[in-house]
């Protein structure tokens, strides 16, 4: 399949329009046309509906869109991976999501690259479910992850445990003596959107359903900062909470009544063939 009849198409399916898609693509529209049509023809559907006022996907073209991007991503990888080798002995390619790298990962990392500089090292940093898919997809040899995959053609296996910590800023009084369940409705609590299946459904059962947080965030190790300049309160990981722990910027909330679980954290490799 041409990748460049690929590329027009997910042009155009951003843009909707023949002529702004030409000049991102700085060919002539007659171009745009012609790829649409090759690529229609290959395909057996139409991809796109047309008229004079605009161009939108078709029921074919919205299903056949993410393999698109994925068909063009894996082609973009394996020439950078070509061309790599040409360099280094081996390319690894790594995918994780960001707080495991930085809480886990980076200094292993950064220990193997300086022991093994003829080797090149691709890191990708996204969430759970990207990483499992990138894997399947051989964009990754080894995928970090929160969310476990079992397959028979997949190793899967605990890479670090870390425990949930509830945290505050290190000179806030509040709930010296600790807290009780019960009490963080009341509290300011500043909501962490956490993309792991048990720690994230044990957050959202401590309130009530449908309620409103003052504050949100998707991203654990970016949550800090906002701890430090407010009275807020927070679950995280305690190895995003340890450094700030000791420097007294932080201190941990004793949980009177109830208990937080574990978080684990997967490592995900191809099983070799035998």
């Amino acid at each position: 399949m041409d990748t460049q009849g690929l590329q027009t198409f997910i042009a155009l399916a951003e843009y909707r329009n023949f002529t702004r898609t030409a000049d991102s693509l700085f060919v002539a529209q007659s171009t745009v046309t012609n790829r649409i049509a090759e690529l229609e023809r290959e395909v057996g559907k139409p991809l796109f509906e047309r008229n004079k006022r605009k161009v939108v996907l078709t029921r074919e073209g919205e299903l056949f869109l993410p393999y698109a991007k994925r068909i063009l991503e894996l082609s973009k990888m394996g020439i950078r991976d070509i061309g790599a080798m040409k360099k280094y002995e081996t390319v690894y390619r790594i995918g994780s999501t960001n707080t495991i790298y930085e809480c886990h990962l980076f200094p292993i990392i950064k220990e193997y690259m300086l022991a093994h500089p003829e080797h090149a090292v691709k890191i990708t940093i996204g969430h759970s479910n990207s990483l499992i898919q990138e894997i399947q997809d051989n964009l990754l040899d080894v995928a970090y992850s929160y969310l476990p995959f079992y397959h028979n053609a997949y190793h899967c296996e605990v890479f670090a445990t870390d425990n949930l910590v509830l945290v505050t800023r290190y000179d806030n009084d509040i709930y010296q003596d600790g807290i009780k369940q019960e009490d963080l409705v009341h509290a300011d609590y500043l909501y962490c959107n956490f993309a792991l299946q048990e720690v994230g459904s044990f957050i959202k059962e401590l309130f009530p359903p449908h309620y409103q947080f003052g504050f949100e965030i998707d991203n654990s190790t970016k949550l800090i900062p906002y701890l430090l300049f407010t009275n807020g309160i927070s679950f995280v990981p305690e190895s995003i909470a340890a450094p700030y722990i000791e420097q007294k910027q932080l201190r941990c909330i004793t949980l009177l009544d109830f208990e937080a679980p574990k978080i684990n954290c997967y490592r995900i490799t191809r099983k070799i063939p035998t």
